[in-house]
């Protein structure tokens, strides 16, 4: 264990530290999150950038009870293993250890469970309001980082926030861009003048003498404002968050140990809405991650030598699998080579969404929105309502938040927009805040909406094919998992028609129906049960919504009898919607087992480790059907 490292149980350990020290702390803690996370994956390029940070905050407040809220929250490895929980990083993002994100049922110092963006000056802003209203002292603290602060909400809560005028500091992190010597030294020393005690005290009470002079002190006072204004807009980038009722500090080096602690030691003291700008590298400190921030932002366990990932979870699978997001990526590039109409957005994931291929061969066709998938949706119905045919792709988690747009926007509307939603289901290590188990539930109640879900990439293709050409608004849902290759260079739609399910195989005694790839889960119980002399009929739904009517009939012809899978919770899910199809014709006497999601959010670990928790196997499917068979 590392000499100040091991000796750093909670921040009350830390601020016993002399400053000196704080530096070679933070070499420790950058050293124990390469360890970490080449061992279990995880964010490392953005933990990295902001060792020094984390450490200076916890140095100079008085965590917990002073509250410190992480935006996003992925960056916050350094923040937990100063935090009680340096004995279990080795768990991190692990089924029963860490979880990668801030985590409310963990620690006292995570003070909002947090994995999506732009969440934190609003949250913070609360916090800040309770505190006053409850008559405490507390500081409250937002770190939040320039892509998260492109969201709609942050700039709302900021807005809010300087009309209150309440007690909060906002921390900008910055880490797309430099500070030369000469504006960076300017500006370093004006932020140590204007973040004096005496100088804020005597420019106030100027301010206040000026302005009561009979006549002309109003304008002189507003005069003197504006020169101070124009003279720091000169020197730093602060304007325009002074303007928004922020008194602006930096922009600091967030890898210089003593001017951190410096600039918050005395904005500490000061009162109203401050923002402490701070510039920092990503991965700072480990080359690789330097050098490619992008790719080490999340990954798999890697070679801390060479930064190389080990993929250990597909050396036995076969050379034909491809993820469907692969499948997702190769296909809008054919459609979009075949239809100049086509165009693709995302907010902030092109890489991810596989969307990065297209922005190559498409510059003029993609439009990346950054952190902002509310606008992402709306802007889609506006390219779509001129003719275009906008393919918007968005994780299932962060779909989420542009609910409204989708209803207001879209549906509404009745505009052609086709929503990619990767991700959905299951995605495993990210945990609570990025499980996409939530999307057929919420979409499924909006009028004019299509929503399919493939079982391979041959659907996926036909599907992508169909939705275009519907010009209407479509949902396709796919999960972070692999699939066979497709087969053909060209799936028509000859074999998929709108609402329509299939027949994957035939039965009499019982149906199992399932949605998207769970279809194999199904072909396999109905194979063993076939064994056991049960005959079983299995039936992809494909579509979630239109339902296919003929479901009545294929349960009818096994007796009324069936178990509905799918990969998302079950309140309001695809096996929901079997039973109301059901009740809509006024058929009551029929026996069901839905597998699908509880009624609770889904922790971390693998795809396979939280299958098998929450029954999505073989093994749940057959016995689902065998309770019902002997009932």
């Amino acid at each position: 264990m590392s000499e100040i490292l091991s000796k750093i149980n909670s921040p009350i350990d830390l601020r016993k530290l002399p400053l000196e020290k704080l530096d070679e702390l933070s070499s420790e803690v950058r050293q124990l999150v390469i360890d970490t996370v080449s061992e279990t994956g995880g964010h490392l390029a953005s933990s990295l950038g902001v060792v020094e940070l984390t450490v200076a905050l916890h140095y100079i407040f008085n965590t917990p009870e002073d509250k410190l809220v992480w935006d996003v929250g992925h960056q916050c490895y350094p923040h937990k293993i100063l935090t009680g929980r340096r004995d279990k990083i080795n768990t991190l993002r692990q089924f029963g250890g860490l979880s990668g994100f801030p985590n409310k049922d963990e620690s006292s110092y995570d003070v909002m469970t947090s994995g999506h963006s732009s969440t934190s000056v609003s949250f913070a802003l609360g916090l800040a309001a309770a505190r006053d209203i409850e008559k405490k002292n507390n500081k409250v603290i937002a770190v939040i980082g320039d892509g998260a602060l492109s969201g709609g909400e942050s700039f709302e809560a900021m807005n809010n926030a300087g009309q209150m005028g309440k007690d909060l500091i906002i921390v900008l992190n910055s880490n797309d861009m430099s500070i030369s010597e000469s504006v960076g030294a300017l500006s370093s020393y004006l932020t140590r003048l204007i973040s004096e005690p005496l100088f804020n005290k005597v420019r106030n009470e100027l301010r206040t003498f000026v302005s009561r002079i009979p006549k002309v002190g109003p304008k002189v006072a507003k005069a003197a404002r504006k020169f101070e204004e124009g003279l720091k807009n000169l020197i730093v980038p602060g304007i325009f968050f002074e303007e928004l009722g922020f008194t602006y500090y930096g922009p600091i080096d967030g890898h210089d140990m003593k001017k951190l602690v410096a600039i918050f030691q005395r904005v500490s003291n000061l009162g109203g809405p401050r923002i402490v700008h701070v510039v920092t590298t990503k991965g700072k400190g480990y080359k690789p991650a330097e050098s490619d921030p992008a790719t080490f932002h999340g990954l798999k366990p890697f070679d801390k030598d060479n930064g190389i990932e080990e993929d250990k979870s597909n050396k036995n699978q076969s050379n034909d699998k491809i993820s469907f997001t692969q499948v997702f990526s190769d296909k809008i590039c054919k459609l979009a080579k075949e239809n100049d109409k086509i165009v693709a957005v995302t907010a902030a994931m092109p890489c991810g969404t596989g969307l990065d291929v297209f922005a190559k061969k498409y510059p003029e066709r993609f439009f990346d929105v950054g952190i902002a998938e509310q606008h992402a949706l709306t802007f889609s119905a506006g390219m779509a309502k001129e003719g275009l045919s906008p393919i918007t792709a968005i994780y299932s988690t962060f779909l989420q938040r542009g609910y409204d747009q989708i209803f207001h926007d879209i549906c509404l509307q009745e505009l052609g927009v086709v929503l990619a939603i990767d991700r959905a289901g299951i995605v495993g290590q990210d945990g609570i805040t990025h499980q996409g188990v939530f999307d057929i539930a919420y979409l499924r109640n909006l009028p004019k909406l299509v929503i399919m879900a493939p079982k391979d990439a041959n659907d996926f293709e036909a599907m992508l094919d169909l939705a275009v050409s519907l010009k209407k608004p479509v949902a396709i849902r796919y999960p972070r998992a692999k699939t066979e290759k497709p087969t053909s260079s060209k799936p028509g739609t000859d074999n998929l028609k709108l609402g329509q399910a299939k027949v994957l195989k035939e039965g009499k005694d019982i149906t199992i129906i399932s949605c998207g790839p769970l279809a194999n889960i199904a072909l396999e119980a109905a194979a063993k049960l076939d064994k056991e002399k049960i005959s079983v009929q299995v039936i992809d739904l494909r579509f979630i919504k239109p339902l296919d009517n003929k479901i009545i009939d294929y349960i009818k012809k096994t007796n009324k009898c069936f178990v509905t899978i799918e990969e998302g919770v079950r309140l309001g899910g695809a096996g929901s919607a079997v039973l109301e199809l059901l009740e809509a014709n006024k058929i009551t006497d029929y026996k069901a087992r839905l597998i699908g999601l509880p009624d609770e959010f889904i922790e971390h670990g693998t795809r396979e480790e939280l299958f098998n928790k929450y029954g999505l196997t073989i093994e749940n499917v057959t016995n689902k059907a065998k309770e019902i068979l002997n009932d």
